[in-house]
């Protein structure tokens, strides 16, 4: 099946009071307009005619597909749905089915679209839309019907009668055809009515009156056709398609303390018993496996996390992986790079950047570890730092099995402790240490009587 797209994001957004495109506002993480392109790319659709015009270079830079070519139609004056539509007639291959979409509806669903084209695949040489009913249908265009129950035409909002605007079906603007009709239709379109535009809505009239089927679909969810003008919009959209998240996420074995609490801004895989509790942010992909912990306000970001594992309040994990059995925080940062093996341990304002920390391994609490690979039973204790820099290349720490490294040492790269060394408290461990060894470089203890404090100056008179 030779499906293409035509996506309408040419419009200013002057409602959202923002100098950045409407359509490449943000909502789950991701631009309004690449939702929209990310849904056509699974039905399959070959060739995606997306109709800019503010901010028409800065959508063309953002928008990106890897299964479907992306073509830029630059629509320089905005005349209407249908005049926007007309822009693509030169780029569009003949008789093939075409969907028109809008890049401020960002949620709808493959599977509503799927359905929008299988009915079209039956109805030729008709129209198969979307509608939905409103309890409050003010602002939209009203579907006109027969007495045979038939879509015979819509009419704007501006244009209805008294009686018109009583209807509460209305129409989302979501539609499609076969390509050679559509050209021929929008190449027909006027703007005689009261905003002097061309309404892509006329072709409804124009397939019935030469014989075709106007078939309307209703979607499973009325967000899916719900577009954005302000950002309070935006907003409530959000927290509509996060609560979705949650439910999906939930409905597979999921434990979500809050589901109004919840953000994911990207992919997540869970396994069963995970718990997620308040405030959590997910962006990038994450994996989290079975029976794991996420504490409240923690933001996971392109990582993985392993069986039994806690991650506490207010971790920061990055590009990082935590295996099994592991507990992490509260207030820990696990940088791009950091892995942490089996039943390792990191504690309180702990900061670990490309480096290895191995099984059963601990770092409680006040140390910074970067460019480390630490064997297995390793303690790191407090205000411990690996001195990775010197202002101009980085250097690697190697801490082997069983070590024990005190307090407010510090390990000046490139430098490796051996198996089962203790370094003492207040140590700089500047050189190669073999194993077993005590290491110590904190000179003799001293008393000095008579020694009297610093004072303050007396301010001048």
């Amino acid at each position: 099946m030779n499906i293409e797209v035509i996506i309408l994001a040419a419009g200013k957004g002057s409602r959202m009071k923002s100098d950045l495109p409407k359509v490449l506002h943000e909502l789950s993480g991701k631009s309004l307009a690449q939702h929209v392109v990310d849904t056509c790319q699974t039905l399959g659709a070959k060739n995606s005619h997306i109709i800019v015009g503010h901010g028409a270079e800065q959508v063309k830079q953002t928008l990106t597909s890897n299964k479907m070519n992306l073509n830029f139609i630059h629509q320089k004056e905005q005349l209407g749905t249908g005049h926007a539509v007309k822009m693509a007639n030169d780029d569009l291959a003949d008789d093939c089915t075409t969907l028109i979409l809008y890049g401020d509806v960002p949620l709808i669903h493959h599977d509503t679209l799927s359905q929008l084209v299988e009915f079209q695949q039956e109805n030729r040489n008709g129209i198969t839309m979307i509608s939905c009913l409103l309890e409050n249908p003010t602002g939209y265009g009203r579907i006109i019907r027969n007495k045979n129950n038939e879509v015979i035409g819509i009419v704007e909002q501006k244009d209805a009668t008294e009686e018109q605007l009583k209807i509460n079906e209305i129409n989302t603007g979501i539609l499609c055809c076969n390509s050679t009709n559509l050209k021929k239709w929008v190449n027909q379109l006027n703007n005689n009515n009261a905003q002097g535009e061309y309404y892509l809505t006329d072709i409804i009239a124009m397939a019935k009156s030469e014989g075709g089927s106007v078939i309307a679909v209703q979607p499973e969810n009325l967000y899916e056709v719900e577009g954005i003008n302000t950002l309070s919009q935006l907003a409530k959209l959000e927290r509509i398609w996060q609560l979705s998240l949650a439910e999906e996420l939930m409905a597979n074995g999921v434990i979500i303390k809050d589901p109004a609490r919840f953000d994911l801004r990207g992919y997540i895989t869970c396994e069963n018993d995970v718990v997620i509790d308040i405030n959590c942010i997910i962006e990038g992909t994450v994996i989290i496996k079975r029976g794991a912990k996420i504490g409240p306000n923690v933001f996971l970001k392109n990582c993985k996390i392993g069986e039994n594992t806690e991650i506490k309040a207010n971790s920061v994990i990055e590009d990082a992986e935590v295996k099994n059995d592991c507990k992490v925080g509260p207030f820990a940062r696990l940088r791009p790079g950091a892995i942490l093996e089996d039943e390792a341990q990191v504690g309180n304002f702990v900061e670990i950047k490309k480096s290895i920390l191995g099984k059963g391994s601990k770092a409680s609490h006040l140390a910074y570890l970067g460019d480390s690979e630490i064997g297995s039973n390793v303690n790191v204790g407090a205000g411990v730092i690996t001195c990775n820099y010197d202002g101009a290349n980085k250097y690697k720490t190697i801490i082997e099995d069983g070590a024990f490294i005190g307090s407010d040492s510090q390990l000046v790269a490139p430098v490796t402790i051996g198996k089962n060394v203790t370094v003492a408290a207040g140590t700089t461990v500047t050189k190669d240490v073999a194993d077993g060894m005590l290491c110590i470089s904190r000179s003799k203890q001293k008393e000095i009587a008579g020694w009297k404090r610093p004072v303050k100056n007396k301010k001048a008179e």
